[in-house]
């Protein structure tokens, strides 16, 4: 069996959450997107868009927001909090929050990914590909296809996909990916359109850091 990346922190990890604001710079000088407003209590529901919002949304250049994602399939499986945004066409920023800074710190731009473990230490670099995507964190998606998602579009490839939208963007996402895996979001809020500086889509620093390829990413992504 292939072992793809283990995708979530321990239970305790996964229920914090970020708290609230925006972009920020980090101590180190990066930029560190910290979460937003926690999700609102209640059963969820599977409301359709609100006229033209699902047109708005489809053609925004810039998103960004705080995620709570679960993955399930064929060697991955976990939930995690994630911070994203993306300036189309090929620019995305992913942060995995911990409990003392990002645990990860994954940048897509153009045809490159560069992803980094702080802690660690390490740096992870591949293609902007649905395969190193795979291979870095066990979610076959290419980078087009995960903007898509989020806002409420179902990219072809996908198996089945389904978004409860709120007033201008979906707040709960299922979808079934083309090898399977079973991925769940909830948006606990997010922003359109909002300019975010240039540095957010920098590649993460890592002067000084080790090379690592995929499975050592998925070890330390995983570690507890």
């Amino acid at each position: 069996m292939r072992q793809k990346a283990c995708f979530g922190p321990s239970s305790s990890e996964s229920r914090s959450r970020p708290t609230p604001s925006a972009l920020i710079t980090s101590a180190r000088g990066g930029l560190l997107l910290v979460g937003l407003l926690l999700a609102s209590s209640g059963c969820a529901t599977w409301n359709p868009p609100p006229p033209q919002a699902a047109e708005r949304a489809a053609a925004a250049d810039v998103y960004s927001g705080s995620l709570r994602v679960s993955v399930s399939g064929e060697g991955v499986r976990g939930r995690t909090p994630i911070l994203v945004a993306f300036r189309r066409p090929t620019s995305v920023r992913l942060e995995f929050p911990g409990s003392s800074g990002a645990r990860l710190v994954a940048v897509v731009r153009g045809e490159r990914l560069t992803a980094t473990f702080p802690a660690h230490r390490a740096v992870f670099e591949g293609a902007a590909t649905a395969a190193d995507f795979d291979a870095l964190l066990g979610v076959a998606l290419a980078p087009a296809e995960l903007m898509d998602l989020l806002v409420g579009v179902a990219p072809p490839r996908l198996r089945s996909y389904r978004a409860g939208w709120g007033e201008r963007l979906p707040e709960r996402i299922e979808a079934v990916l083309p090898d399977g895996t079973r991925l769940k979001a909830t948006i606990d809020e997010a922003e359109l359109g909002t300019p975010l500086p240039a540095a957010a889509f920098e590649f993460p620093p890592h002067r000084g850091y080790r090379a690592v390829d995929a499975a050592e990413a998925r070890r330390l992504l995983g570690a507890r």
